[in-house]
């Protein structure tokens, strides 16, 4: 006598508590990946992160380092009896790209080895080596004639498009103060920085080819005769040309200039070394910072015054990018 069958709901319920089985299975499965991929990627964030903080407090270490640098420059100078800046003292000499760790070592277990794939360059640049725009025109809106024509020879001799110092003239001009047609003054947006002249409509090219000899800086200031390329010199002193403006260089490098009155053998006939537009020192001084961790690089510049043994950060500016890869 044969067995009765198997009801059909014994197996049905088998079916049914394999396949929850093996939905239980695949959740805890996606459950657990997902949670493994969240913390792979809070730490990879956690990571950059620090990374990125780390980074801005090694460049905030290095202006401080700058700040110092030119503060106690300020101060040797007033021992030795005479403010000069030149292209020959400690602040004007590059740092080339050096590993980071070689500068942190204390023992012999801390070396540039062991460190971080860490890299760091800077310079320190003086500002006033540059023909500042910002005399050109006043808070007015009125042009100085003098300054004006330093601008068009600059132009010439920078090769830049011969209208660009009319445009560079109306971008300053449409910037400054002036009456509202209900006689109130009015502020118009006023660039504070060389590259924000492109807001006006001078054209990238003619900023490029006239930034190694002009600067936006936010008050007028002389260009100082010891740090000058020679295309400034010959723009700011009228009747100079570039040949006498090569024998002030040369003669810089053998003794800088301490005061404006050793200039005035090497100027042309009939000129005076004007103080409101030649100096032998500076106030103003471009710091820039790099600093390349693996393949990401933050770069920073900065704009200092340095004024009565006070190094001040007027502006600072950072940039952060990732190399390409190799």
């Amino acid at each position: 006598m044969r067995p009765p069958p198997r009801p059909a709901p014994v197996r049905r319920q088998r079916g049914v508590a394999l396949l929850l089985a093996m939905i239980v299975v695949a959740l805890i499965t996606a459950a657990a990946a997902a949670m493994a991929w969240q913390q792979e990627r809070a730490v990879a964030i956690e990571g950059a992160e620090r990374a990125r903080a780390q980074s801005a407090w090694i460049l905030n270490g290095a202006l401080d380092w700058a700040r110092l640098i030119l503060r106690e420059d300020e101060r040797a100078a007033r021992r030795g009896g005479g403010a000069v800046d030149s292209l020959d003292e400690p602040w004007a000499q590059p740092l080339a790209e050096a590993r980071l760790s070689s500068f942190l070592a204390a023992d012999r277990d801390n070396n540039a080895d062991g460190g971080p794939e860490a890299f760091i360059s800077g310079a320190i640049e003086d500002a006033q080596s540059r023909f500042n725009l910002r005399g050109v025109v006043d808070a007015t809106g009125q042009v100085d004639a003098a300054q004006l024509a330093a601008l068009v020879r600059l132009v010439e001799l920078a090769g830049a498009p011969a209208d660009a110092a009319a445009r560079l003239v109306d971008a300053l001009r449409g910037s400054a103060l002036g009456p509202a047609a209900s006689g109130q003054a009015v502020v118009a947006l006023r660039p504070t920085r060389w590259r924000e002249l492109a807001w006006f409509g001078i054209d990238e090219a003619t900023l490029a080819r006239l930034a190694p000899y002009a600067d936006l800086l936010p008050q007028p200031t002389p260009v100082n005769v010891n740090t000058a390329p020679r295309e400034v010199l010959a723009a700011v002193v009228e009747g100079l040309d570039l040949g006498g403006a090569e024998r002030i260089v040369q003669q810089r490098q053998r003794q800088p200039f301490r005061s404006l009155a050793e200039l005035q053998s090497l100027l042309p006939q009939g000129q005076e070394p004007n103080a409101q537009r030649l100096a032998v020192n500076s106030q103003h001084f471009h710091v820039a910072g790099r600093l390349r961790l693996e393949q990401r690089v933050l770069e920073e510049r900065s704009l200092l015054l340095r004024r009565d043994g006070n190094v001040e950060v007027l502006q600072r500016e950072k940039r952060s990018f990732a190399l390409p890869a190799p």
